[in-house]
């Protein structure tokens, strides 16, 4: 089987540390782990991995968070991956910092991201991990604080965190959706 595991977040070094990177923090901390590297290809970086005979895909897209989708589907098409067999990791502002949220599908909360993936899919049936960056920020600031860095009291666990977050994207491979969601969650 063959998954493709999706971090959102956008390319160059000015976006690197922000909030709304997580998802390539969680798939650096995923390559990590399986000694695997990251190579440019196209719509992204790439590196390939297996875990517990699962062949695993992790992708950085370079199409920057608003056309994420097109990413997504051509390296669907590519490796002929289905639907149920992709995990998107992404930010979430509705969630408190660090809170994991994983579903099976849902609306795109506002995400730019995922609303571009769901649009490029056809479908909001796709898996994901919301991984809660919180909202403490005033009206109007929302582009600037998820394009802010991590503050010092977060700085102290978000190594955890992003840990945490690529062990579950593993889970998702080996043990599924729905056990995946009930280690996680919360």
């Amino acid at each position: 089987m063959k998954y493709l595991i999706v971090g959102l977040g956008n390319p160059g070094a000015k976006y690197e540390n922000t909030r709304h990177n997580i998802g390539f923090k969680v798939l650096d901390a995923m390559g990590i782990a399986s000694n695997s590297f990251f190579e440019e290809c196209r719509h992204g970086w790439m590196a390939q991995t297996s875990f517990k005979s699962r062949q695993i895909i992790l992708l950085k897209p370079n199409t920057y968070m608003n056309l994420s989708g097109k990413a997504v589907a051509y390296w669907m098409q590519q490796e002929k991956i289905k639907l149920e067999n992709i995990f998107i990791i992404t930010d979430d502002l509705a969630l408190p910092y660090g809170t994991i949220r994983i579903r099976g599908k849902g609306s795109d909360g506002g995400h730019n991201g995922l609303k571009d993936i769901q649009r490029v899919l056809g479908t909001p049936k796709y898996a994901r991990l919301r991984f809660g960056v919180g909202a403490d920020f005033q009206k109007g600031q929302q582009v600037d604080y998820v394009l802010g860095e991590w503050n010092q009291e977060e700085s102290k666990t978000i190594d955890d965190l992003i840990k945490k977050s690529a062990d579950a994207a593993f889970s998702f491979t080996f043990h599924g959706l729905m056990n995946t969601m009930n280690k996680f969650n919360g």
